[in-house]
This record gives structure tokens, sequence and C-alpha cells, in this order.
């Protein structure tokens, strides 16, 4: 696995990630845009550490099988998305509707 002073490189490529993203209210859409954009500049290192995004692990969901484990990040400021690194990419794959769907049910 790359170190964690290299540049995060984005992965948008997943389509429900893109559909997420591209159903967001303009206001939303544009801020998660402004996320994404912030993300490009970081090291991974600075993006595990930064308080606004929260990189955070999430246990309560399986990842499958080629996937170490699923993390969930602040993409607005009432929305996470869901992602995993691969490398020096972070590859992000949904946008959750609220801030506790990324965790599963309780």
């Amino acid at each position: 696995m790359a170190g964690s002073d290299a540049k995060v490189r984005l992965d948008l490529n997943n389509p429900v990630f893109q559909d997420n993203l591209l159903t967001l209210q303009k206001p939303e859409r544009h801020a998660a845009l402004d996320t994404l954009h912030k993300i490009r500049q970081l090291t991974w290192n600075l993006l595990y550490r930064d308080q606004g995004l929260k990189w955070e692990k999430i246990t309560s969901v399986r990842p499958p099988q080629s996937i170490d484990a699923i993390y969930s990040l602040r993409i607005t400021q009432a929305r996470r998305a869901t992602a995993y690194r691969d490398g020096d990419f972070i590859r992000l794959l949904t946008i959750a509707p609220d801030h506790d769907a990324p965790y599963g049910k309780k």
C-alpha cells in the first residue's frame, strides 16, 4: 500500500456514487464538489487527521471480500460518503441520504 504522505487521488467512477452526486440539490452538490476538491489537495496523512472530513472506519457493515475496510467521511454538512482506500486512490462508493445511513441499520 502507498505511503501516508502520498497525495490522495480520487476515483469517482462508481455508478452509484455518480448517481448520488448528480441527483443532489444544487447547493449540496456544490458543497460535495468543494469537499472533493479539498480532498485532492491532501495527503493521506492529512485526510486521516482532518476534523472536518471525519474519516471513520465502518465496523457495523462487512466490506466485500476484495476490500479491507469501508470508511465514511463527511462530504457535505448533512451527508456522509462511503469509500475505501486502494493504494493512493480513494474509491468513493455512495453518498448517504443522512449522516447515520453509512453505519447500517440500528
